[in-house]
């Protein structure tokens, strides 16, 4: 048994989704495609209670799951320079590095899908998301062809590495957007996802994802205008889900006269450290 352990899982956002819930946690989830970026969140770990977040006491109901799970009680450090609420998979981030860091710790010899899997269920049954696990232990741009954990989804991706900006405007609530009426998200998603299969490239994701935010009425004012604006500089962009946030490629976010955070496309996915 380790006396403390140290994981990173990357950002992830999503750019479009279908939504589809199960009973089972492990099974429910999401199909669609995303993008992970090296701004992460780092997790760490050792016996003890209590849990931080950037230095100050915090509740993360997904990390307290996957302790239950794990049968461990530890302290869990979760630092991020991602902005919270803003659609990075912060939650999931958490959830999976504690998975990881308690394996380490305490000696419970599990394989990387049984812990992406542990991982995936508590973020579900938190309701904070349905699909960002997954695609954070993959890494890249991955594409969600299945909904739920390893052992019952499936996975592609998109065999590229861009520069992202990003810039936030607020926060939205993923808890409240997936317990409501899903049924035109979800339809929207199907349609983008069928689009990104037949034409595999970071531009066709970038387009199904502007549309999927427009047909599933998820636009902001300051959302679409920026959205607006990088298109007419010339760039691409779409928006995070679910964050009041608008993720573009390379410069374009820059070039449309934004003040933007950027980093690179992460392509190896959650690991200890």
């Amino acid at each position: 048994m380790a006396h403390s352990a140290g994981a990173f899982v990357p950002g992830h956002v999503t750019g479009f989704f279908s939504a589809h819930p199960d009973d089972d946690p492990t099974i429910a989830g999401s199909r669609g495609a995303g993008v992970t970026v090296d701004e992460g969140v780092v997790v760490r770990l050792e016996p003890g209670d209590g849990l931080e977040l950037n230095g100050e006491p915090a509740t993360i109901e997904a990390v307290d799951r996957v302790l239950g799970a794990l049968r461990a009680t530890a302290h869990v450090a979760v630092e991020t320079d991602l902005p919270l609420g803003a659609g990075f998979g912060v939650s999931g981030a958490a959830a999976l590095g504690t998975a990881l860091a308690t394996n380490a710790v305490f000696a419970r010899a599990l394989s990387e899908n049984e812990l992406v899997t542990i991982a995936h269920g508590a973020e579900v049954q938190a309701g904070t998301g349905l699909g960002d696990v997954v695609g954070q232990a993959r890494g890249g741009f991955p594409i969600r062809l299945e909904p739920g954990a390893p052992a019952h989804g499936a996975m592609d991706g998109l065999p590229d590495r861009r520069s992202i900006e990003y810039v936030n405007f607020g926060e939205l609530s993923t808890a409240e957007i997936l317990t409501g009426d899903t049924e035109e998200l979800t339809a929207a998603g199907t349609r983008a996802l069928s689009t990104l299969v037949a034409e595999p490239s970071v531009e066709t994701f970038m387009e199904v994802s502007r549309r999927f935010a427009r047909e599933a009425d998820l636009l902001t004012s300051p959302v679409e205008e920026a959205i607006r604006a990088v298109s007419e500089a010339g760039g691409e962009a779409a928006m995070a889900m679910l964050g009041e946030t608008v993720f573009a490629l390379d410069d374009g976010l820059s070039a449309a006269g934004y003040d933007a955070e950027r980093c690179e496309v992460n392509l190896t996915g959650a690991h200890l450290r």
